[in-house]
């Protein structure tokens, strides 16, 4: 790893930190530790290339898409042309059973976004 300071003579500028690494047979190459520490990447996360008319290539992190999840939207759009068509299967919730519900998950905590153990991917 190099460090190079770039900038005007005695000005402090923050170090540029380079890292290579090297392609594989299949064009495949291996993030360096420097760069994911830098970009805070983690396993399955996306990267995202900018080519620059000078021909500078800068890598990012690439924002977090929402996915639809396509079993899900199939799910849900079974049910709703369901309800469409049989309206009169359609009932009120109880309200002591919404009463049941809170109780049982009072004082959870779910974190959508925190990642998956290896046990449970």
């Amino acid at each position: 790893m190099q460090m190079h300071y770039r900038g005007v003579r005695g000005a402090r500028m923050p170090p540029t930190i380079e890292a290579e690494s090297a392609l594989t047979d299949r064009y495949q190459t291996t993030v360096p530790e420097t760069v994911r520490r830098a970009l805070r990447l983690s396993k399955r996360d996306r990267v995202h290339y900018s080519i620059r008319p000078n021909g500078e290539v800068v890598l990012s992190r690439a924002p977090v898409a929402e996915v639809a999840d396509p079993v899900l939207g199939h799910f849900l759009g079974f049910l709703a042309k369901d309800m469409q068509r049989h309206p009169e299967r359609m009932q009120a919730v109880d309200s002591n059973y919404v009463e049941q519900l809170r109780n049982l998950v009072q004082g959870v905590v779910v974190d959508l976004d925190a990642p998956l153990s290896d046990a449970d991917e």
